[in-house]
């Protein structure tokens, strides 16, 4: 531990990371732990709680600023060590090194994670409390809406957004001020706005991460899109499962009342815009427009069979709806206080801007990143990310969740952004990043993917209900040793016929996880199909377990565990595996105390 300069303790602020990624790591205890020990050491200081500034990997986080000081960020505090934070950072002005993540004097973009980074719409993630209205007004809240109310009229905001060049962030990158535009001209008086928040994929925790801590700048987005088209009334449809999300949303939404941001006259003016959240029941088909539309109005969550009318004319109880992502709304505050040139000066040709992704799996520092359009894969993974942990390597990445593609180390220096990936069958989609290493079994991902979709589906279309069942079987079929040559033509066609017939966006997409993975990870599958072999270990009917002759000791351990008699051996000789008795549980692998006993 390094001495530092010792101060006054008075205006101490202590901040805790109290998004749902905080939580997790125990932040609540060691929020309490805090209350406890500056009580009980009699230290003036202001505890605040603020949402996740990224670090996912790092928590619990707590920022301590001492008067006379630079900021200290130290990670991964338990409650357990909060009384040494308290005895030695507050009383005797003593760093705690070990626990450090942000030094005095150091910026936050010295730091790997944040290097390569351009924050927009997380800016305010980690550095303000969500549940004030006042933190929101201190860093610039709200002045969008005081901008734009009274002063620009509705068309020229369209205007300004149409010339931003943002794309829709929930997946499919439609321009957003062109839709904006078909819900602003559209017939009938009564017109609605809706917040995409339902976040289905696995591994994304985009929307939920930026409702935690940023509530109100996704509200001023909304505010702003039903000024711009001549709305009343605003829908946030979010999943039960974000419990925090919708607590913060919902404090947010009554502050946003009381300061005549929201409801009747917002600002004075003759403006009437209210606000409602709407809880889904999980649903990844209500991720979906038309589906998710319908659960809103009472009904089962499934797509409207086409030719349908766009949701733009008759969307919402068969009114003009304008419906958008948690993130598309985040960039609107920003694009009206900063300028539509600004916006449009980062990221690529067709892409502009900047990105949300939700880091995760086999990467050293999980999180939540925000990227420039054009940043490369391998920039993220091994400059955001730290590269592959336990010295293991790359082997792939599964970009844009369920309706994404996997894409191999080929692919680490192609460009983020819409083009690109659809290139080489993948897709931006809302956001979702899993980094898979070389202990990944590219065929059990591709069946993981594919399970999770054939679960999801709403049933309501034949290709979608039968044919990712049917995929799905034969994927099950080749990672049980199973698998035929001719299994490969088989998900061919089928992916084929899925696409092409299928009712919606999510049928249509989803067999691109095997596709994707057949097109570049096509050797796994005929190891799988003609060898009977999984190179990474994972599928358990094609693992072939082996005693080492030169390491095992004859101590009978191995025997007495296997629960099929399958090992024979004497004592202190070395022992066998019959593999027609082998029944692949490991239970050998796992009681070796002499690692003699490994995996093919």
């Amino acid at each position: 531990m390094g001495k530092v300069k010792k101060t006054e303790r008075t205006n101490i602020n202590i901040t805790v990371g109290l998004s749902s990624c905080g939580v997790a790591a125990g932040a609540v205890e060691v929020f309490e732990a805090f209350k406890k020990e500056l009580k009980k050491s009699r230290i003036r200081a202001e505890l605040k709680k603020t949402g996740c500034v990224g670090m996912c990997y790092k928590e619990v986080l707590v920022n301590i600023e001492v008067p006379g000081r630079k900021k200290v960020v130290y990670g991964e505090v338990t409650s357990e060590i909060v009384p040494a934070i308290v005895d030695k950072h507050l009383k005797k002005g003593m760093v705690l090194s070990k626990y450090l993540v942000l030094k005095e004097g150091q910026k936050i973009e010295d730091i790997d994670f944040f290097k390569w980074q351009k924050r927009a719409v997380l800016m305010n993630c980690g550095r303000i409390n969500p549940e004030d209205i006042k933190e929101y007004t201190k860093v610039g809240g709200y002045q969008a809406i005081k901008k734009v109310i009274g002063n620009i009229k509705p068309v020229e905001v369209i205007k300004k957004i149409k010339k931003s060049g943002l794309r829709g962030r929930g997946g499919a990158g439609f321009p957003t001020g062109l839709k904006w535009q078909f819900v602003q001209e559209a017939k009938g008086e009564t017109k609605y706005v809706i917040c995409n928040a339902d976040e289905g994929d696995p591994g994304a925790f985009m929307d939920r991460s930026i409702l935690e801590a940023d509530p109100h700048l996704v509200l001023e987005g909304m505010i702003i899109a039903g000024y711009a088209i001549n709305a009343q009334k605003g829908f946030i449809y979010v999943r039960a499962e974000y419990p925090l999300a919708v607590k913060r949303l919902k404090i947010a939404i009554e502050q946003a009342k009381e300061k005549e941001f929201l409801g009747k006259s917002i600002l004075g003016s003759s403006f009437d815009f209210d606000i409602e959240i709407f809880q889904g029941a999980g649903a990844f088909v209500c991720g979906e427009s038309t589906a998710l539309i319908a659960s809103i109005e009472g009904k089962r969550g499934m797509p409207k069979s086409l030719p349908r009318p766009r949701t733009t004319e008759a969307g919402l109880w068969n009114k003009p709806t304008l419906l958008n992502n948690v993130k598309t709304f985040a960039y609107i505050p920003l694009i009206i206080v900063r300028g539509a040139e600004w916006f449009n000066s980062i990221g690529t040709d067709n892409s502009k801007g900047t990105a949300v992704f939700a880091l995760t799996g086999k990467v050293a520092n999980c999180g939540l990143i925000e990227v420039p359009m054009g940043i490369t894969l391998r920039e993220i993974i091994f400059g955001i990310g730290g590269g592959i942990p336990d010295g293991k390597a790359f082997k792939a990445v599964q970009i844009g969740g369920p309706s994404g593609g996997c894409l191999s180390k080929e692919h680490l220096d192609i460009p983020i952004d819409f083009k690109s990936l659809d290139k080489v069958g993948a897709m931006m989609g809302s956001g979702g990043m899993v980094v898979a290493d070389d202990k990944t079994c590219m065929v059990d991902l591709a069946r993981f993917f594919l399970d999770f979709v054939q679960k999801e589906s709403c049933g309501k279309c034949t290709p979608c209900r039968i044919g990712t069942k049917r995929m799905l079987e034969i994927l099950i079929r080749i990672t049980e040793g199973e698998g035929k040559k001719e299994d490969i033509d088989k998900l061919l066609n089928l992916a084929k016929d899925i696409k092409s017939a299928s009712l919606c966006g999510l049928g249509q997409t989803a067999p691109n996880p095997v596709l994707t993975t057949l097109r570049y990870f096509k050797q796994e599958f005929s190891e799988h199909i003609v060898e009977k072999r999984c190179k990474a270990g994972v599928c358990i009917k094609l693992r072939t377990y082996i005693i080492h002759e030169k390491l095992c000791t004859g101590c009978m351990i191995c025997l007495k565990h296997c629960p099929s008699d399958a090992i024979s051996g004497r004592k202190r000789e070395v022992h066998k595996i019959d593999e027609s008795k082998c029944i692949k549980c490991g239970a050998c692998l796992t009681n070796c105390p002499f690692d003699a006993i490994y995996v093919v």
